[in-house]
């Protein structure tokens, strides 16, 4: 009998920039926030340590507490210096998981230190100039960026891109957003993308109003992230409409209308109605996966030099752009704003953590 030799496969070398509740799956920060580990759609901590293709080497915080947490949980190498960790352990994936002010400076310096893969929160920064950097810097170097919209990643929300560009609803008439934690930079460009995924077409015009009833922001007085209300106008004549007060108890829920039915996503059901017919609930396709765990194995097979990465960086660009044209809009008495926005735009900064 003829015995085939399989080379192991290469385990990639990861750490960890920030590690607090998404980074390093730190249930003590999510008390701070309020929310539970259980309750995300994972965690970067978590899809590494699931996944036997990784070693987190390294992770780094300038909290104490969360350092020696994550070292207990981990046994990698902590640091309170970010860019020590970068230029002494020299890793492959870098997670930048620290506050959204730090994302284009972390992703930068990354790029530089040779990672091959940047794995980036949302949003991806917090101006159009420090995403163009980052982009720029990861096109200099060959670096993979991956910006964790994790609603790319999620098998629930592809089927839906495909049933939509399949005419599965007929011709497009619409589209709602709403969620009921304002916060348009942190919690909406999950919605905003999410939607620009399903479509599958450009923005075109923003107009909207900001909450300004001054939610606080448990991460620090410095960060002030409205909610709102507004009109996303996409190619095709394609209206949107999305409502996120600050103070509200609407679950997160999108909306896409067709000339025959309409689908309906809220939290993780999604429920198909086709006029004349009886709804249809998707059933979970991949249970006990989450979306982080997939986007990891997509960006593994990446490495591996197996495929096109699915997700481009430049599609959170583009949500962050969205998201700026609210805030001039409001500013402007809610008219229309036109995309891309002007080069004044460029330098504008959402205060968001």
């Amino acid at each position: 009998m003829r015995t085939v030799c399989t080379a192991p496969k290469r385990v990639y070398r990861a750490a960890i920039l920030g590690l607090g509740f998404i980074g390093g799956a730190d249930q003590t920060s999510g008390d701070a926030l309020g929310q539970r580990l259980e309750n995300l759609d994972g965690t970067h901590w978590g899809a590494y340590s699931a996944n036997p293709r990784i070693d987190v080497i390294a992770g780094s915080s300038r909290d104490s507490g969360r350092r020696s947490r994550f070292a207990a949980r981990s046994g990698a190498r902590v640091y309170d210096d970010w860019r020590e960790l970068l230029w002494k352990e020299l890793p492959e994936i870098v997670s930048v998981a620290s506050y959204a002010p730090q994302h284009a400076e972390m992703t930068i310096e990354a790029a530089r230190a040779g990672a091959r893969v940047i794995w980036c929160e949302k949003p991806m920064a917090t101006s159009l100039s420090q995403a163009d950097r980052m982009l720029q810097a990861c096109e200099s170097t060959g670096a993979l960026l991956v910006v964790n919209h994790n609603r790319r990643f999620h098998p629930h929300f592809r089927k839906l891109k495909e049933f939509v560009s399949d005419g599965g609803l007929g011709g497009l008439q619409g589209a709602s957003l709403g969620w009921g934690t304002g916060r348009l930079g942190n919690v909406g460009t999950h919605m905003f993308n999410a939607l620009q995924m399903v479509v599958d077409r450009p923005v075109e015009a923003i107009s909207a109003t900001l909450d300004l009833s001054g939610r606080p922001d448990c991460r620090g007085l410095q960060f002030q992230d409205p909610g709102g209300w507004g009109l996303i106008r996409f190619s095709g004549q394609l209206t949107a409409t999305f409502e996120a007060p600050d103070y509200s108890c609407v679950p997160a829920t999108l909306t896409v209308h067709g000339e025959r039915g309409r689908v309906v996503v809220t939290g993780g059901q999604f429920r198909v109605e086709i006029w004349g017919e009886a709804p249809l609930t998707w059933p979970d396709l991949n249970p006990g996966e989450t979306s982080m765990d997939r986007a990891l194995a997509e960006i593994i097979q990446w490495l591996d030099g197996a495929g096109e990465f699915p997700a481009p960086a430049v599609s959170a660009r583009q949500t962050l752009e969205a998201i700026l044209a609210c805030h001039i809009s409001h500013g402007q008495g809610g008219t229309w704003v036109d995309l891309p926005v002007s080069p004044e735009a460029y330098a504008a900064e959402l205060r968001t953590g």
